[in-house]
C-alpha cells in the first residue's frame, strides 16, 4: 500500500466513512488521547454523513435492463430471501448463510425511508444468475427491498465467491420508491458495490464446503489491487460483518446517497 502522510483530522473525516472513524477511535467511539477519553462529536459525526458512498460499476451481469435481461420489472422479484429462483425454476443457491443489511441515509444523516433497493451478487461458483453458463435459467441471489422508517433493507442471501481478478462483493442500486425500480424507468440515484471483510472471507473459503475456487482466488487479490476498491480501500464500502460458518453471517453497512442525484453514466463494466 503507498505511504500517504498524515493530512489531519480534517481531511480524515472527510475520507472516512462513520463506521472507519469510530474504529479508528477504539470501535466504540472512544480512543485514549493524552490519558483521557476522546468521544466522537456530532459535528463528527454529520461530516462523515456528507460523505457519499463511492459510485461504482453495475459490473457486466446488472440484468436491470442496460445490459441483457431486466429482472426489475418481473413478478416475484421483490423479496428478502435471495436464495431461490422465482418463476419457472425452483432452484436455490447453496452457501454459507449471509445476511446483510444496507442502512440508506442522506448527507444529512436522515434516514431514507421509503428507497428501494435493487441487489445481486454471485453465487457459490461465482456464476451470476441469467448470465453465466450453467445458471442462464435462473434468477437467484437478486432481489428487490424498500427500507422501513430507519432507511434499513435486509436480504437473507449466502456468502459470494471470490472470482478471479475481484475482492469479494455484492452489487446495488438504490432507487427513490419502488415504482421507480419495479417500473424500470429509473431514475437510479446510487449504483455502488458492498465490500466483505478480508478475515471473514479467508474463513468462509478455507472451512466451507464449495468455495475451494475462492480460497485460491483470494490468495491473489487485495483491496489495493481490486479494479474497483482500490482508489480508497472500500472506505465507505466495507461491511461490518459478525457469525460463523456453521450459523451464518450477519453483514451491515451504512450508506449516504444523495435523494435527488441521478446516475447519468456508467463507469467501464466489469
Amino acid at each position: 500500500m503507498p505511504h500517504q502522510h498524515d493530512r489531519g483530522l480534517a481531511f480524515d473525516l472527510a475520507t472516512m466513512s462513520r463506521r472507519r472513524m469510530l474504529a479508528a477511535l477504539g470501535g466504540a467511539g472512544l480512543a485514549v488521547a493524552g490519558g483521557g477519553l476522546l468521544r466522537t462529536t456530532s459535528a463528527e459525526a454529520a461530516a462523515a454523513c456528507l460523505q457519499e458512498v463511492e459510485s461504482e460499476t453495475a459490473g457486466p451481469y446488472p440484468a436491470d435492463g442496460s445490459n441483457g435481461p431486466d429482472v426489475r420489472t418481473e413478478s416475484g422479484i421483490v423479496r428478502s430471501d435471495l436464495r431461490p429462483s422465482f418463476g419457472a425454476s425452483n432452484t436455490v443457491a447453496a452457501g454459507v448463510p449471509l445476511q446483510f443489511s444496507l442502512i440508506v441515509q442522506d448527507p444529512a444523516c436522515a434516514p431514507l425511508a421509503g428507497a428501494a433497493v435493487y441487489a445481486w451478487h454471485c453465487d457459490r461458483e461465482g456464476r451470476y444468475s441469467l448470465y453465466s453458463p450453467g445458471v442462464t435459467n435462473e434468477n437467484y441471489l437478486r432481489g428487490i427491498q424498500v427500507g422501513d422508517d430507519t432507511g434499513t433493507v435486509t436480504f437473507t442471501s449466502i456468502y459470494p465467491a471470490c472470482y478471479t481478478g475481484r475482492w469479494p462483493h455484492i452489487h446495488f442500486e438504490v432507487y427513490s420508491s419502488l415504482a421507480d425500480v419495479t417500473s424500470g424507468a429509473g431514475p437510479i440515484r446510487k449504483t455502488s458495490q458492498i465490500a466483505l471483510p478480508e478475515d471473514v472471507s479467508d474463513t468462509v473459503y478455507a472451512e466451507a464446503d464449495g468455495y475451494e475456487q475462492s480460497e485460491t482466488n483470494m490468495s491473489s487479490v487485495s483491496l489495493a489491487t481490486d479494479m474497483v476498491f482500490r482508489d480508497d480501500l472500500a472506505a465507505r464500502e466495507m461491511a461490518v460483518v459478525t457469525g460463523d460458518v456453521s450459523s451464518g453471517y450477519v453483514a451491515t453497512l451504512t450508506i449516504t446517497v444523495d435523494p435527488a442525484g441521478e446516475e447519468t453514466g456508467r463507469p467501464p463494466r466489469f
